[in-house]
């Protein structure tokens, strides 16, 4: 049957390009309308006002005889109402003088077939039905409908050959933007385009990242699914499962609820016609699925239908679109009262002459009078309103009305005239909403958000908690009044639905293998790098100076470490540096005491006070290595203390050198003390010192040691230390102190076995060797020592090398002057005794 309307279609269609009009003979029984009035235009409509599957009650039993549907849709007799309304109001205010608007509306039973003959009825009009004649000539000026896209699409495809204009007030498919393929079609109501990313950015308001998505499996479910799926992938949203289904799929609906159940998704976008949800909610309550929070569509947020004793414990909570309210004065009293007395139970009481109503095909309608609670959500009649005027301002322009002469009724309009003249309408109706159609033939995005709550008398009610608006800026488009969200079971925040817990600040997301991108562990952060957000993909270094704290979501400085006055082993070096200064000083008090004995005289007391006063400052140099670097500590602690020893090296070799000479000087002929008397050892002392300066200077001239802060040696602090500049130099000055006192050795040693009770040459010999020691393992443990470490170690060696010269030097000397006078004689230190 289907296929031979369609090629009567292309018949017709062909005809028309051939400009011929076929004769041809209506096959059947021809298509009657379900309420009809003439006039001078007629506007055709399509609705679904009975359906071929129970899903509603029956509230009737009669039904026409013509239709083989099984129950009532009162939405959808509510939206032939309203046409009704529109119609008889735009014929009484005189937008079309002189011209009466007639009207056919029939009833498709939801039914595809049922639509393509639809447009067959309206195509052929009053006279097919008499003559069951066609002659391709539309009967109508355009046709409002349907509700639903996949029939809407169906309709327009039937209409399209004809260029019959069809103005839906609820077809929101995308796929009916297509101009090319959809020419004719016009609606009243957004595309799905703008619901469909809005879904997705509700959903990201909320922080839902883990949804399940159930989708009628038709072309107003898949377009505008697909359209959500990839505003949902943008917006960083993982969808665990997206299954769809056909209203007479029953088995297939089972599986999709068994999917919901075994879900982890605590949150379900359901892009549904209220048909399909309605038995997606029926199976839903049969296996008790509750708990989830369901985000909701236009087609069926407001839809009575679902109201059930059971519906609040699937659908409460649910959040979602529809289209907003508009109160259009006296279409409330119509539909209540003015409809059933004025029009059918007058016309009613005209046939039969008496007030029964007794009517040929549509008596039953009289049954509904009394049913009025859908009235107040019946949000798509604005819509209606706003096509049946858009139509009678196009047709206000084609037939060049005027307030004076009215329109002229003999002008013939055609579809194609009436199509342009859509395009161009602009107006606004009395409710204060402006009509046009933008390049898809379709009109401005704005949705109402709808929360299913109870009532205060346990009915359950549709709250609007806020709104969007596409044609607003992207951060201006949602209002939402969250504190007046109730949500799935009671609950006083809002729900989570997430496939992983949040990785808190300190933490990074490192994703499961082979899962959603939503599916992730939550790994710390490694030491030195921090995140500082919620979800954090990855972890940030710290600057060069700072550091991450124990939790891992802050950089704080670095602790600064150097040797510091405070510290406990700073503590200790203070104390014997100023120990040993002591001890020097307190030796050279008591030789001064002494310098005119023999012990004294006999040990060269010039040389003797100026190595104790030498001693005095190496002792006193190790506490320039202490406390915060600075350019000038840096440039005075390595230069103090190589100057220092090398005076005090030099004081020791001259000493060793005396000896070397006095003992020459007792055998006979000998002249050698007049070449190295008083004079030649001060000089000898400033020669061996100058060239120490001199290297000195050349290092802090060329390459000066710096304080540098060394943020790679630890990873959590800063060492403040100070840099050598030139290792050359540095390394220069301690060869050098190492060369002298390497001669000093090689000389004492020579001379330790020379004949007398005091040899001062083995004293010296064992504070060499003492010296060379302590040198000689400083420098491995002087590059091996970490960080203040290192310091530490040349401090060390400084007060253990200048400890070793002070005690083995003049450990002995003192003991003599202090405990044994007796040997303080110049026979006893000749050996004569």
């Amino acid at each position: 049957m289907s296929l031979t309307l369609a090629a009567t279609i292309l018949l017709l269609a062909l005809g028309r390009l051939l400009g011929q009009v076929p004769l041809c003979k209506i096959m059947g029984s021809p298509e009657l309308p379900l309420l009809s009035k003439p006039g001078d235009v007629i506007i055709g409509g399509a609705f679904s006002i009975h359906s071929q599957i129970s899903q509603l009650p029956l509230l009737f039993t009669e039904k026409p005889s013509d239709l083989s549907c099984s129950s009532m849709n009162l939405r959808e007799f509510r939206f032939a109402q309203t046409m009704i309304f529109a119609i008889e109001e735009i014929n009484r205010n005189g937008l079309l003088p002189n011209v009466t608007i007639g009207y056919r509306i029939y009833d498709n039973c939801g039914s595809t077939l049922t639509s393509m003959r639809t447009v067959m009825g309206l195509m052929n009009g009053e006279e097919a039905e008499a003559t069951e004649s066609c002659s391709g000539q539309s009967s109508v000026q355009a046709i409002i409908g349907e509700s639903e896209s996949s029939s809407t699409v169906i309709l327009s495809r039937t209409s399209g050959p004809f260029e019959l204009p069809v103005i839906s007030h609820s077809a929101t498919c995308e796929c009916l933007s297509n101009r090319k393929e959809y020419p004719s079609f016009f609606r009243t109501i957004a595309s799905d385009l703008h619901q469909s990313r809005a879904l997705a950015y509700l959903i990201k308001h909320f922080g839902w990242t883990w949804v399940g998505a159930v989708n009628s499996d038709s072309e107003y479910g898949n377009n505008g699914m697909a359209i959500f799926l990839d505003a949902a992938k943008d917006e960083g949203i993982c969808v665990e499962y997206s299954e769809k289904f056909r209203r007479t799929e029953l088995d297939k609906l089972k599986k999709v609820v068994e999917v919901v159940q075994k879900g982890t998704a605590k949150v379900i976008v359901g892009f549904l016609s209220h048909v399909e949800m309605n038995e997606f909610l029926k199976q839903m309550s049969l296996q008790d699925v509750t708990g989830r929070q369901f985000i909701g569509v236009e087609s069926w947020m407001t839809a009575d239908s679902l109201i059930t004793p059971t519906s609040f414990g699937v659908l409460g909570g649910a959040l979602g679109f529809a289209v907003p309210k508009a109160n259009i004065t006296g279409h409330d009293n119509f539909l209540l009262r003015e409809y059933w007395e004025t029009d059918i139970l007058c016309r009613y009481a005209k046939e039969n002459g008496t007030g029964i109503a007794k009517c040929k095909d549509d008596h039953y309608l009289y049954t509904l009078k009394d049913y009025a609670d859908d009235v107040a959500e019946l949000r798509y009649s604005t819509n209606i309103y706003k096509a049946i005027y858009a139509v009678a301002h196009s047709l206000h322009g084609l037939l060049k009305c005027s307030d004076h002469k009215g329109c002229d009724s003999t002008v013939t309009v055609t579809p194609r005239e009436m199509i342009e003249s859509l395009k161009k309408v602009n107006f606004t109706i009395k409710t204060g909403d402006r009509v046009w159609f933008d390049s898809t033939g379709a009109t401005v995005a704005r949705y109402e958000v709808i929360n299913w709550q109870r009532g205060p008398n346990g009915s359950i009610e549709f709250k609007p908690v806020g709104y969007y608006d596409a044609s607003l800026p992207l951060g201006q488009r949602f209002v939402l009044q969250t504190q007046q969200i109730t949500w799935p079971g009671g609950l006083q925040q809002v729900p989570v639905s997430q496939c992983s817990e949040s990785c808190r600040p300190g933490s990074y997301k490192v994703l499961q293998k082979g899962r959603p991108v939503c599916c992730y562990d939550c790994n710390p952060c490694p030491e030195g790098e921090i995140s500082n957000t919620t979800d954090s993909n990855g972890c940030i270094m710290c600057p060069e100076q700072y550091w991450s704290n124990e939790s891992r979501d802050k950089c704080v400085i670095k602790s600064i470490e150097f040797l510091s006055f405070s510290d406990v082993m700073c503590k200790v070096i203070v104390f014997f540096s100023a120990l040993g200064a002591l001890l020097t000083i307190s030796t050279a008090i008591l030789f001064f005491y002494h310098k005119d004995t023999p012990l004294v005289k006999a040990n060269n007391s010039e040389l003797s006070f100026l190595l104790l006063f030498s001693l005095t400052l190496c002792f006193l140099c190790s506490l320039t290595f202490i406390g915060r670097p600075s350019e000038w500590s840096c440039m005075l602690r390595h230069t103090a203390f190589g100057i220092t020893f090398v005076l005090c090296i030099s004081c020791v070799l001259g000493k060793t050198i005396v000896v070397l000479m006095a003992f020459r000087a007792t055998l006979p002929g000998s002249n050698v003390m007049k070449w190295f008397g008083p004079l030649q050892q001060r000089l000898s002392v400033l020669a061996f010192t100058l060239v120490q300066i001199v290297i000195c200077i050349l290092w802090l001239t060329i390459n000066p040691p710096f304080p540098f802060k060394n943020v790679t040696l630890y990873k959590e602090k800063v060492l403040l230390e100070c840099a050598l500049g030139s290792p050359i130099g540095f390394w220069a000055v301690l060869g050098y102190i190492g060369l002298l006192a390497l001669l000093c050795f090689v000389l004492a040693f020579l001379a330790r076995k020379l004949p007398d009770n005091f040899n001062e040459a083995k004293f010296i010999t064992f504070s060499m060797l003492i010296f060379c020691a302590v040198w000689i393992t400083f420098i491995p443990a002087y590059v091996s020592s970490p960080g203040k470490f290192t310091v530490a170690v040349e401090i060390f060696a400084i007060l253990a090398s200048s400890y070793g010269l002070l005690f083995c030097i003049f450990a002995p000397k003192c003991h003599i002057i202090v405990f044994k006078p007796e040997q303080n004689t110049k026979k006893f230190l000749m050996g004569k005794k």
